[in-house]
C-alpha cells in the first residue's frame, strides 16, 4: 500500500485533515512518546542530522513538519543561521508546544507557523536549508511536498530528512515488529488516550519509501547529489540532498 493510502483514522477522507486531527489530539504526550518509542535515541538522531546541516552553513532554514519544535531548535542553537528558522506545522497543538518551549529558552530568530507543506507559503529560492525530521510519512503526497520544498530552496541549498525506516535484519526486524506493533500503540492508548494514532505510527514506517526509493522520488523532485545513511540498526535513516 502507498504511503499516502495510509491514514491514522478512516481510509476516507484527506490524509493532511486526518493527520492534523491525530496530531493535535496527541500533542500534549508526544515528546513523552518520542523519548520512550525511541528510549531516547530520537535525541542522537537529530543530532547526527544538526551536524549535516552545519556543515553547510545555511544562512535561512525552513523545518516542515516541526512538530513541538524539537529539531528546530536544535538548528537554531548549534548550527546558528545568521537568518533564523522558521517551523511549520499543520497541527496547531504541536506548534502551540513549541512555541512554549522556544518562549521558555528565550529563543530569538526563530518562528512557528501553521501551513501545509503541499503549498509552502513562501516565494521561490526563499531558504539554503529545509528539513524535515519524522514528518514525510505524514505527506499527503510525497512527490509534491519533495517539490514545494525544492522551489522555496535556493541553489546549493541542503535538503536533510529524517525518518523512521523499518530495519532489514530479519532478528532486529523480528523484536522491531513485536514493539511497534503491539507494545507502542498499548503505551500510546495509555498515555494519549488515541489508540488510533500508535497504530498508524508502524504502519506509516512500513508503507514509506526507504533508502533508494526515497532518492528516486528526491531526484524526480529535481534534488542532485541524494544519499542515505541508516542509524541504529536500521531504524532510521539520514536522507541529504542539494537543489543545483
Amino acid at each position: 500500500m502507498k504511503i499516502e493510502e495510509i491514514k491514522p483514522y478512516s481510509k476516507q477522507g484527506h490524509k493532511s485533515e486526518q493527520v492534523e486531527q491525530m496530531f493535535d489530539s496527541i500533542a500534549p504526550a508526544y515528546d513523552f512518546m518520542n523519548r520512550a518509542m525511541t528510549l531516547g535515541i530520537d535525541k542522537w538522531w537529530r543530532k547526527v542530522a544538526t551536524k549535516a546541516v552545519r556543515k553547510a552553513q545555511p544562512e535561512h532554514i525552513l523545518d516542515v513538519a516541526t512538530g513541538t519544535g524539537d529539531f528546530a531548535i536544535n538548528l537554531l542553537q548549534r548550527v546558528k543561521p545568521n537568518r533564523g528558522i522558521i517551523g511549520i506545522d499543520l497541527a496547531q497543538g504541536m506548534l502551540n508546544i513549541a512555541k512554549q518551549k522556544a518562549d521558555k529558552a528565550k529563543l530569538n530568530n526563530i518562528e512557528f507557523l501553521q501551513a501545509d507543506c503541499l503549498n509552502l507559503p513562501f516565494d521561490n529560492n526563499q531558504f539554503d536549508a529545509v528539513t524535515v525530521a519524522f514528518g514525510v510519512r505524514n505527506f499527503e503526497n510525497l512527490t509534491e511536498g519533495f517539490l514545494q520544498m525544492h522551489r522555496v530552496m535556493t541553489c546549493g541549498g541542503l535538503l536533510c530528512v529524517l525518518e523512521l525506516s523499518t530495519p532489514r535484519n530479519p532478528i532486529v526486524k523480528f523484536f522491531y515488529d513485536i514493539y511497534t506493533m503491539h507494545i507502542i500503540p498499548a503505551m500510546g492508548a495509555l498515555k494519549s488516550g488515541d489508540r488510533n494514532a500508535y497504530r498508524y505510527l508502524p504502519q506509516s514506517i512500513a508503507a514509506v519509501p526507504q533508502g533508494e526509493q526515497m532518492l528516486d522520488i528526491m531526484r524526480k523532485a529535481g534534488f542532485s547529489d541524494c544519499t542515505y545513511q541508516t542509524l541504529t540498526l536500521g531504524t532510521c535513516t539520514l536522507y541529504l540532498a542539494k537543489k543545483l
